[in-house]
């Protein structure tokens, strides 16, 4: 999408804003880095345009990013039914059905604003804001904000700080661009304390999230002369330790950073009552993440998607490992 295409899309966000004061934001269930950073920053930045404006998510699953001021101004995803909005906004998700459950109604009767920069995202809503080029949502976030002329404060630069350095790996992915570089340089005008979320993120880690990464490093497989690499997660294993998805964010990296590694899979099984298994997908050059995904109605970016099977873990790798070979012909 253009950049004039982005302020028009812009400006018919700001006339569905001048329809409602009241707002609820959400981003996909479990929220990383880049949703819940742009959740909050959003929210902050329209409270302070004078909306009443929330953001709710599960807070017993937000993971490293947890630490952001404005976390505990999050509404739970279980008060949802007693609430009314005007306007709801979804970021950093796809499409409607990786809202949580209990935000999805909101999505379906209200004027609806998405933000996101997926490269499999469907244009919904009232008005669509979506960049596959952007390197996180964040970026766009930020974007909109310079665009209608609102104030950054360091709560909302550290929350689109994170966005930007969790989706960018620190600004070392392909995605990393020279819009994405300019965002980073004015959030750091703000006090951004860089070292400070660099440890929080990165260089600290709960017992459980380290014994979670140890059972997937006694599952590893690697097979296809090295260019694949895989490791899983039972339910049991996140039972035992007492886990989360969130506790489990960067296992990925464990088959990821195999030498010769092109395609890296992670099945996971999330402790709840579906038979379903979960897969991320990261790959290197010249292979489509997204081609695997979309197979099983997953989506996601060109190196970085996911997408769920619904049945055992053992059927998932079957699954998912001939829709690699397949590609990998």
């Amino acid at each position: 999408m253009d950049q004039h295409t982005i302020h028009e899309r812009f400006a018919a966000a700001k006339a569905f804003l001048g329809e409602g004061r009241r707002i609820l934001i959400s981003g996909h269930r479990s929220p990383d880095g880049d949703a819940l950073g742009s959740m909050i920053a959003l929210a902050r930045l329209l409270r302070a345009a004078g909306h009443e404006a929330v953001a709710t998510a599960d807070v017993h699953a937000l993971g490293k990013p947890g630490f952001l001021e404005g976390v505990k101004d999050l509404l739970p995803l279980r008060k949802l039914r007693r609430c009314k909005f005007d306007v709801f906004f979804y970021v950093d998700c796809s499409a409607p059905d990786r809202l949580p459950p209990e935000a999805r109604p909101f999505a379906e009767k209200l004027p609806t604003i998405t933000i996101d920069h997926h490269a499999t995202s469907a244009e919904a809503g009232a008005v669509s804001i979506i960049d596959p080029h952007a390197a996180a949502t964040g970026e766009l976030v930020w974007q909109f904000a310079k665009w209608m002329e609102w104030p950054i404060d360091r709560a909302v630069a550290e929350a689109l700080w994170v966005a930007l350095v969790t989706d960018t790996g620190r600004f070392a992915y392909d995605s990393t661009r020279p819009a994405t570089l300019r965002a980073a340089c004015d959030l750091l005008k703000h006090g951004v304390r860089t070292a400070y979320i660099n440890d929080v993120i990165y260089c600290s880690f709960p017992l459980k999230a380290m014994e979670l990464k140890r059972r997937a490093w006694r599952s590893l497989h690697i097979w296809k002369n090295r260019r694949v690499a895989e490791v899983s997660l039972t339910r049991d294993d996140f039972r035992e330790v007492r886990g989360s998805k969130a506790d489990a964010e960067d296992v990925i990296e464990i088959p990821r950073q195999t030498a010769k590694n092109e395609v890296a899979l992670f099945f996971y099984q999330i402790p709840d009552r579906t038979h379903e298994t979960r897969v991320s997908i990261r790959t290197r050059d010249p292979w489509d993440a997204t081609a695997i995904a979309a197979q099983f109605g997953g989506g996601g970016h060109l190196r970085a998607s996911g997408c769920t099977v619904k049945g055992s873990i053992a059927l998932a790798k079957r699954l998912v490992r001939k829709a690699v070979r397949e590609m990998m012909k």
